[in-house]
């Protein structure tokens, strides 16, 4: 079986999911933890987004952006003081950015070979 996409795509898949569920093990509850479920399932979406149109920039610049708001998210919501939170925040805050900055470089180099690629004004298109 052949797989699909990238792998930078399917690495930013998994750090999604890690950072989803990184509040069961380290033990934030509320807004933080709350606001990591939702950044890591917006990171998933974007990462299935960009294994289905290799070409969308969209999708690999969500990806960027979720990674720099993960970033600053400890500082932000202001959870500093919660150690294993604040360096998971940190850590795959960066991941997960340079996966978005990978997957730009690859997405612009794959609408350029085939436009198709991207989301295309054909895909609006009704045929008869």
């Amino acid at each position: 079986m052949r797989w699909k996409g990238r792998w930078a795509d399917w690495v930013a898949i998994l750090a999604g999911l890690a950072l989803g569920l990184s509040w069961i093990w380290h033990g934030m509850y509320g807004l933080g933890g709350g606001a990591m479920l939702v950044l890591g399932l917006g990171v998933i979406v974007a990462g299935v987004v960009s294994i289905t149109r290799p070409g969308a920039l969209s999708s690999e610049t969500g990806v960027l952006a979720i990674g720099v708001l993960t970033f600053v998210l400890p500082w932000l919501l202001g959870f500093t003081d919660v150690t294993a939170a604040a360096w998971t925040a940190w850590i795959l805050g960066v991941g997960i950015a340079a996966l978005g900055v990978f997957g730009l470089m690859r997405a612009r180099q794959a609408r350029k070979r085939d436009p198709e690629l991207a989301w295309g004004s054909q895909a609006y298109q009704v045929h008869n």
